[in-house]
């Protein structure tokens, strides 16, 4: 099986797709693959469905969608002309809930949290190379927002605001990384739209800030600056952060030639996710 949700959703046995039409029944089999190989509550999914106030119809209504699923499946099995597995085998009833069996497939969600962890590592290792590499073919695997042609219930709009935090925390790395193999030029137009899109968060407005000033474009970088504390003032009622602050001053000291010492990783403030 191959699961993918970090984009639109697609679940695949053998290259023959699983994903139903309709929205109610895509969105159990969103919540199942992102939890793949793990028992995914009913009450979960009834929340998923109905949020807080479900009809008494739920747990039959939520098995028709299970019986609806475990047809496609079927049609993929014997496409694939896999006889031996049923679709019980792959979307299995467990206690209290259902399962999605991967059978060692493939997760662009697992995929992607496994390459970002090498990243991390390589990057408290100070192997700024490998790490840069490495996250950059983990955010590689992103085609959109999550489940973007899925229309969520809580369980999922809570898990999409997740994934998108942990690709935001990926893409700081990875810009982190190759400002410290000297790539501020190759930044700016990158960091431009960045900062744009996230108005409030601070270290990717901090990285702007350093490649301007390594590129020579001090007066704009100080200028991201008195932006950002705007911005900060007017929306949030905060002042920049001690170490954005202490990043402004060093700037300001440094003059038009010395480059400023890298941003330290500081608690960043962040506009809400694009959805």
């Amino acid at each position: 099986m191959d699961i993918q949700v970090l984009g639109t959703l697609g679940v695949r046995i053998d290259g023959v797709s699983i994903t139903p039409t309709a929205p109610k029944a895509r969105r159990v089999l969103a919540l199942l693959a992102l939890h793949a190989d793990q028992v995914v509550p009913v009450s979960a999914l009834i929340e998923e469905l109905w949020g807080e106030q479900p009809p008494r119809s739920a747990r039959t209504t939520l098995q028709t969608y299970v019986l609806q699923l475990r047809e496609l499946i079927t049609a993929a099995l014997e496409a694939g002309g896999k006889e031996s597995v049923t679709a019980k085998d792959v979307l299995s009833t467990c206690p209290g809930g259902y399962q999605l069996n991967t059978g060692g497939g493939t997760s662009d969600v697992w995929e992607f949290e496994r390459l970002a962890g090498l990243g991390y590592r390589a990057m408290d290792a100070g192997d700024h190379q490998r790490a840069a590499r490495v996250l950059r073919e983990a955010l590689a695997l992103w085609n959109g927002t999550p489940f973007a042609d899925v229309e969520p219930g809580p369980q999922l709009e809570i898990e999409a605001r997740r994934l998108q935090e942990s690709r935001l925390c990926a893409l700081d790395q990875r810009i982190e990384a190759d400002l410290r193999l000297g790539r501020h030029r190759e930044l700016l137009s990158e960091l431009t739209v960045l900062v744009s899109k996230f108005r409030t968060h601070e270290n990717l407005h901090g990285q702007f800030m350093v490649a301007l000033q390594r590129s020579g474009r001090r007066s704009e970088a100080l200028d991201v600056y008195r932006k950002l504390r705007t911005t900060l003032v007017r929306e949030l009622g905060l002042e920049p952060s001690a170490a954005l602050s202490r990043l402004q001053h060093s700037i300001l000291l440094a003059g038009p030639d010395k480059a400023p010492a890298p941003l330290q990783p500081a608690a960043s403030r962040l506009a809400p996710l694009a959805s």
